[in-house]
């Protein structure tokens, strides 16, 4: 097992040293893996297909169209919402076809290529038993590409990835935030349920090639937010009435999701065994607190960086970590880093301009001050793949990845990895592991 990890890790190093910088940034490369990435964060085994779907999910709260000072004697407006997905998977060894996903960046009006290694529409993988579903659900605004270097990854070691075009929260569909504070997680249910049709349906190209009965998820920001509540992290009486200001919606919007109440519980879902968070809204702003994280069942991975000034970090990531006293719990943390620490990819090069409209440049959506997004994407692809690996395909291997000093920085070398003296970060190669955190919780 190690030295296929390590010879996948060195053919990965090798393809990315081959490359010109410049080059690699002119096409917008989502499959960069750098240096000094972390051993996990090299591509998997398999060869890796990608296709578009397209789902309505009927008759939902038009939110949008909702008065703030909604009677609850008044009846909801209803619509039909879109919600298209970009679904990453296992394909067949011998596909080819083109590698080029044609998408829309921050402006909404800009349409860019990212070049990566998956295949379009290419054959699915024929497999004696089905691989496990990741869910990705983006920040506000953003979509379902934002996460694809990620997403790209996780699919080559053997997962289903979809990733969600939220509905008036995307690039080119952006509204008021209330659609995302009511939307995301009963988006994120719609489609679990949609993709676990698919599995039985002959004519899809899923049919028998996803397990939706061992399902993680992974949010980013307002996705974030949605997966906490997803698993099981509700809401307070505040945060469910509050129908006035930038982080509200309209009354009784939200009454689905307060914590303890018999129609939240209602919406727990067994086939979700694990989620990834990064940056979750909530807990900064009196929309969780330390009784409803007590809520969360399954166990978790929180990703965040120190100086989050939107969701907070003390305040915020950190202690919605140490409040999911229920279940096993990990923070990963990028010193320094602000709220865009390890989801968002690196800014496409057409986005290296000011957006008038706007009033910013728009490569900012996606950069950190302090670190590198392909740095940052490695060590988060690295540490989702060990603990996707332990908790939906409970290989014992993984947990030594997940077994670390607190400090990277406090790790030493020693004699080498094999030595007693050795406590550096497993799977760094020396002198790669710095300004990172990784602390691990148990649950009570």
């Amino acid at each position: 097992m190690k030295n296929k990890q390590m010879t996948r890790y060195a053919a990965a190093l090798l393809v990315a040293s081959c490359v010109p910088f410049s080059a690699v940034q002119a096409e917008n490369r989502i499959d960069i893996i750098r240096a000094d990435a972390p051993e996990l964060a090299a591509y998997g085994e398999q060869t890796v297909g990608v296709r578009q779907i397209d789902f309505i999910h009927k008759n939902q709260i038009d939110v949008l169209n909702t008065p703030r000072d909604r009677k609850e004697s008044d009846a909801f407006p209803y619509y039909d919402r879109p919600l298209t997905v970009e679904a990453w998977y296992p394909a067949q060894a011998n596909s080819k076809g083109s590698q080029v996903l044609k998408v829309f960046a921050r402006d909404g009006k800009t349409e860019i290529e990212l070049h990566g290694q998956a295949i379009l529409d290419a054959e699915p993988a024929k497999v004696k038993t089905a691989f496990p579903l990741v869910i990705l659900s983006h920040g506000y605004p953003g979509n379902r590409f934002l996460m694809a270097p990620i997403a790209e990854n996780i699919a080559s070691k053997g997962y289903v990835v979809v990733a969600i075009d939220h509905t008036e929260s995307t690039y080119r569909t952006v509204s008021d935030i209330s659609s995302s504070i009511v939307n995301r997680t009963k988006d994120q249910l719609f489609i679990l349920d949609q993709i676990s049709q698919l599995a039985k349906d002959k004519s899809s190209f899923l049919y028998n090639l996803v397990d939706t009965n061992n399902t993680g998820i992974i949010g980013y920001s307002m996705g974030g937010y949605g997966t906490v509540v997803t698993v099981g992290g509700g809401l307070t009486s505040y945060g469910v009435k509050k129908n006035e200001g930038f982080f509200s919606t309209p009354s009784g919007t939200l009454d689905q999701y307060l914590s303890g109440s018999d129609e939240y519980l209602a919406l727990a879902d067994e086939r979700i065994k694990t989620a990834v968070t990064f940056a979750p809204a909530g807990m900064n702003n009196g929309f969780m607190d330390a009784e409803t994280a007590k809520g969360i069942r399954v166990p978790m991975l929180y990703i965040a960086g120190s100086v989050d000034d939107v969701v907070g970090y003390e305040d915020g990531v950190r202690a919605l970590w140490k409040a999911s006293t229920s279940v096993d719990r990990a923070l990963l943390t990028f010193d320094y880093a602000n709220h865009n620490a390890g989801a968002p990819m690196a800014p496409p090069a057409e986005m290296y301009k000011v957006d008038p409209e706007l009033g910013f440049n728009l490569s900012m959506h996606y950069l950190d001050p302090v670190w590198d997004n392909v740095r940052m994407n490695n060590v988060s692809t690295h540490f989702i793949t060990a603990w996707l690996g332990q908790y939906l395909k409970h290989d014992d291997a993984m947990s030594g990845y997940l077994d670390l000093v607190p400090h990277s920085n406090e790790g030493t070398w020693g004699d080498g990895e094999d030595s007693a003296n050795h406590t550096y970060w497993k799977g760094f190669p020396n002198r790669t592991a710095s300004g990172l955190r990784f602390e691990t919780l148990k649950a009570q």
